[in-house]
């Protein structure tokens, strides 16, 4: 059963994979696109860059909508087929508008992807795993990313000037073999139950991945979506989870990642790397994300995620420091490099694997979705604004002024974390709720009264 839940939720987390493979993607074809369209910056920060986030955006707020209504599966397929397109529609572009219209495609997938993924794998995890299962989703975030790095690397000088089609062209293969395996998939039990009524196919799936007490189980997810029947998102009683939803997606984007990420080889080259050296700097960064993000999630569970967000924060902060003193001091472009790399290592160990665990927990089983889609329209929304201005801010401010805002930012974060953020780890989705209430109200009284 725990192999059978494992399988599960790996086929389910590969929309992470191209999710990082898609996001990444675009740092390889980024100077290629800006010579060969020759467009303004503010454009080329726009239609070329950032509008797959504009697409991310609308399909994170979207998304909880099919994922309640269709179900967490049949959601699940849609945006693999998305995806597919995506990626065909920007390999063939003849021009920036249709390139971008196949980018925006492959962001609504990404958006939609961050709901129904951790959704559906919390649901069918049980509460001592669950944060190393809803972990394998960015597990495949940041091996995408990685591998959209080497393949971008390798792909470089393939087909003359057309190299940018080959690297777009490559994530072809994941979403089909994605879209083979999600069809073998069950439905999440819990949606079962809340949407369909359907107290016999959960009872059958919930044979094939539960260890514990069936019947006991059951009781507590019908006893919860009868007394959650008439819950709306935003209402009283969900104000905590949204607070806490939106403060660390925003601070997820407000510490630089998807900027570093989607600029990697720019800023390498502003580092005093040459443009060949610089791919090879950005492959190295997709590493150091995939082997720190695997140490956080060997800890979620153990560690806790507050505790990874503390550490994860100390280490934003001197290794911002770090990179903005080496380009404000004309470093040597290793020092900067091992500063970025530490930066991603405590991405990795902090946020990175923390923040879809956190967000898909804190929500009663009735707004699951719908909460997902709220705190994941959030950082998708700071991801966007963070990209679009992301081509403008290398080109007018000194790198060393940008990663020293990121740090400040980052201090406050800190100052979240330890004040704020509560510790989630080992309870199950049908009590979480209440009792982080509960936690939450006795620290602040005034809450519970209002």
């Amino acid at each position: 059963m725990k192999n059978l839940t494992t399988y599960y939720a790996f086929i389910v987390s590969l929309t992470g994979f191209l999710f990082g493979f898609d996001t990444a993607v675009i740092s390889g074809a980024n100077l290629p696109l800006k010579a060969l369209w020759q467009t303004s910056d503010w454009f080329h920060g726009f239609f070329i860059m950032s509008v797959a986030l504009w697409g991310t955006v609308i399909g994170a707020l979207l998304g909880g909508i099919p994922c309640h209504h269709l179900g967490r599966k049949n959601t699940l397929f849609w945006i693999g087929v998305m995806f597919l397109v995506s990626a065909l529609g920007t390999a063939l572009a003849t021009d920036p508008f249709v390139f971008s219209f196949y980018r925006f495609v492959g962001g609504v997938a990404i958006g939609a992807s961050s709901i129904a993924a951790p959704t559906y794998v919390s649901e069918i995890s049980q509460a001592y795993q669950r944060g190393r299962r809803v972990g394998l989703y960015q597990i495949n975030i940041v091996s995408g990313i990685l591998v959209a790095y080497v393949s971008n690397y390798l792909l470089q000088g393939v087909g003359d000037h057309n190299d940018w089609r080959w690297m777009l062209a490559a994530e072809i293969i994941p979403a089909i073999i994605y879209l083979a395996f999600i069809l073998d998939i069950p439905e999440s039990p819990r949606w079962l139950i809340l949407k369909q009524k359907d107290e016999s196919a959960a009872q059958k799936v919930l044979k094939k991945i539960t260890t514990g007490k069936i019947d006991q189980l059951l009781l507590s997810i019908k006893h919860d979506s009868l007394r959650s029947k008439k819950m709306k998102l935003f209402s009283a009683k969900n104000r905590l989870p949204l607070f806490l939803a939106g403060i660390i997606a925003i601070f997820n984007q407000l510490s630089g990642i998807n900027f570093i990420l989607y600029y990697a080889p720019e800023i390498m080259e502003k580092a005093g790397f040459v443009t060949t050296t610089s791919l090879l700097g950005a492959v190295c960064i997709g590493f150091t994300n995939l082997i720190f993000t695997l140490i956080g999630m060997s800890l979620i569970d153990k560690t806790g995620r507050k505790q990874l967000m503390l550490i994860g924060s100390m280490g934003y902060i001197i290794s911002l420091g770090l990179v903005s003193y080496g380009f404000y001091d004309s470093s040597s472009p290793l020092f900067i490099l091992t500063s970025i790399l530490i930066f991603i290592a405590a991405h990795g160990i902090g946020q990175g694997a923390v923040i879809w665990v956190f967000i898909s927990e804190i929500f009663p089983n009735k707004v699951r979705a719908m909460g997902q889609s709220f705190g994941a329209g959030v950082h998708w929304g700071g991801a966007a604004m963070i990209t679009l201005f992301g081509a403008v801010l290398i080109d007018t401010l000194m790198p060393f002024q940008i990663f020293m805002v990121f740090m400040a930012l980052m201090i406050l974060q800190f100052v979240f974390v330890w004040r704020y953020m509560p510790e989630t780890k080992g309870l199950e989705l049908e009590n979480l709720h209440s009792k982080l209430a509960q936690k939450l109200y006795e620290k602040f009284p005034s809450d519970h009264k209002t």
